[in-house]
């Protein structure tokens, strides 16, 4: 697939189709329903993970749930909960969510994220050390398209003895081998400063071992942080990975950054300033060559659209934008001064993470998730080509 680089001879976004995957009841136990992440197999069956809560907020009753559908999204199966919560070390935890990825044929891998529970009135983020609950990630297989996974097992994420949580799916890489992506923090009462950096390791025997590793992103200054990378892995082999960026310093965030990698992850090039304010999804590639990429804008009422590139990932004008959700309420982006701002401002949206799947010949299965309020959230779905 060729990359264009005529602006002119972009061809207009477009949805396809749309819909609902998933709705909350008001006032029940999944009425704040977030994070989702598609999956298509090559059968046509799309899957959709989410972590489902009483509120967005909420650590007791968080669980993550998963759900698919057999005709291009017009009806969706009865939510399950595969994954049961497991123990670390003789410590309850929670499964928060679950992406899926597609290992051919039906048959599936799912990166669990699981958080320490044992004390539940802890919230996730301490807000005097900045560290996390304990984080980690476990393993499943479904042989069948989601319908059955085997136990849950605990990845070994060696060197990295710190809570690593999940940013998204595991990638298949041309050359055989399995990514896993995630995030360095700290330990939740650790007063050192915090050394973030999203990590990729690295499978060549299908997920038992990861024995390589590389750093994506880090600002060794400890000012900018890379977080929630969304890589994706292009037709020309590239992995293109993009990031919601924030400055510690002055307590904002800055535009989305990028980098790839030509070989399989092992190295990455320089990070840079795409000129696209938000938070990204992964890019995907559309049937004309260029490439897409889902974002949320929050600078003022919370926008979700989707950007396009005719120069392999390195301009995304706006005059190509196509609006998947725009609400109706004001900015959800508030100042900030510190860390902890920062935090409390994420646990207000209504609007976001926008991840995409790419669909046989082009264009993108794309889910977020949105509703009213900050407790109550539905996933939604759309196919952009």
């Amino acid at each position: 697939m060729q990359m264009k680089n005529d602006h002119s001879s972009a061809l207009p976004l477009r949805i396809a189709d749309h819909g609902v995957v998933f709705s909350g009841e008001p006032g029940g136990d999944s009425q704040s329903a977030a994070f989702p992440i598609p999956c298509v197999l090559p059968s046509g069956r799309w899957l959709c993970s989410f972590r489902a809560a009483p509120a967005k907020q909420a650590s007791r009753g968080q669980k993550a749930m998963l759900t698919w559908s057999d005709d291009f999204g017009r009806t969706w199966s009865e939510p399950v909960q595969p994954f049961q919560p497991q123990t670390v070390g003789g410590r309850p935890g929670l499964m928060r969510f679950a992406p899926l990825s597609s290992l051919g044929d039906d048959r599936l891998i799912a990166a669990v994220n699981w958080v320490d529970y044992s004390d539940p009135e802890a919230p996730y983020f301490n807000e005097e050390t900045e560290g996390l609950l304990d984080t980690r990630i476990f393993l499943s297989y479904s042989p069948d398209g989601g319908q059955t996974w085997s136990p849950p097992r605990l990845m070994d994420t060696a060197p990295f003895n710190v809570p690593t949580p999940l940013t998204g799916s595991i990638l298949p890489l041309p050359n055989g081998e399995l990514a896993c992506q995630f995030e360095l923090n700290k330990h939740y009462d650790d007063a050192r400063p915090w050394k973030h950096a999203s990590v990729m390791v690295f499978s060549a025997d299908g997920g038992r071992t990861w024995p390589r590793h590389s750093i994506v992103a880090h600002d060794p200054s400890r000012r900018v942080f890379y977080w929630d990378q969304r890589p994706s892995v292009l037709p020309d082999g590239r992995i293109i990975d993009v990031f919601w960026t924030f400055d510690r310093k002055t307590a904002s965030y800055l535009n989305i950054h990028s980098c790839e990698s030509r070989d399989s992850g092992r190295t990455w090039s320089a990070l840079r300033d795409v000129g696209v304010p938000g938070q990204p999804g992964p890019v995907f590639p559309l049937r004309d060559g260029t490439l897409a990429m889902p974002c949320v804008d929050r600078t003022g009422a919370p926008l979700i659209s989707v950007r396009q590139s005719v120069d392999g990932g390195r301009s995304w004008p706006p005059e190509d934008a196509l609006v998947l959700h725009k609400s109706s309420g004001t900015s959800q982006t508030v100042a900030k001064s510190t860390m902890q701002d920062a935090w409390s401002e994420m646990y207000a949206f209504s609007v976001g993470l926008p991840s995409s799947a790419a669909l046989p010949g082009g264009g993108a299965l794309v889910v977020y998730y949105a509703g009213p309020h900050t407790d109550a959230t539905s996933i939604h779905w759309a196919v952009v080509e």
